[in-house]
């Protein structure tokens, strides 16, 4: 069983249940996106400590969850998760992934810090064709489980592209798979 040293913080009982069937871990719940200004502190002193791994849904509460801690936190890792790889009838969230994906999100984390790094610049990520249309957002999606990005826009994917330090040529090499495939 996979031992992972960081606290992981998830919004429910039930994601909590599922990542300690699978791995040696221990977690926290949000228990929703009201967070209060104690868990808040308290995920700041464990992240001090333990360090801390945020891994919510990928759905707006989940997102907006993350946006708060990321916001209120410095440096908090994140793992991420597509909707298709954790879906069961109409619902969406980690206690529906398989220890296969939830291992993959947390070997692939991105850390949120406060930096101007622009490995990838706006007018690159455009030729790319990840803005605009349909076909860019299924340009974006194919990208963005390559990268282990979780669900994003075009604003969020260029913001964790840049946090990953991927360049125009990464980004590159994994469209020319998504091109071939597609002709």
């Amino acid at each position: 069983m996979k031992k992972i040293k960081e606290i992981i913080v998830v919004e429910g009982v039930h994601d909590c249940q599922v990542l300690e069937s699978f791995f040696d871990c221990e977690t926290l719940i949000t228990g929703g996106n009201h967070l209060k200004k104690e868990t808040i502190k308290l995920i700041r002193e464990l992240n001090e400590t333990r360090g801390v791994i945020v891994f919510t849904d990928p759905d707006h509460q989940g997102e907006m969850i993350r946006k708060r801690l990321n916001e209120a936190i410095p440096n908090l890792k994140n793992a991420f998760l597509q909707k298709e790889d954790c879906r069961f009838k109409h619902k969406v969230g980690i206690e529906h992934a398989s220890k296969d994906i939830l291992e993959a999100a947390l070997n692939n984390l991105i850390t949120y810090a406060n930096s101007n790094n622009e490995s990838i610049s706006s007018s690159e990520f455009i030729s790319l064709g990840l803005n605009g249309d349909d076909a860019a957002r299924q340009r974006r999606n194919y990208l963005s489980k390559a990268f282990h990005l979780g669900e994003v826009n075009a604003k969020t994917c260029l913001k964790r592209l840049r946090l990953l330090n991927k360049t125009y040529q990464d980004c590159k090499e994994v469209l020319d798979g998504y091109d071939r495939n597609q002709n």
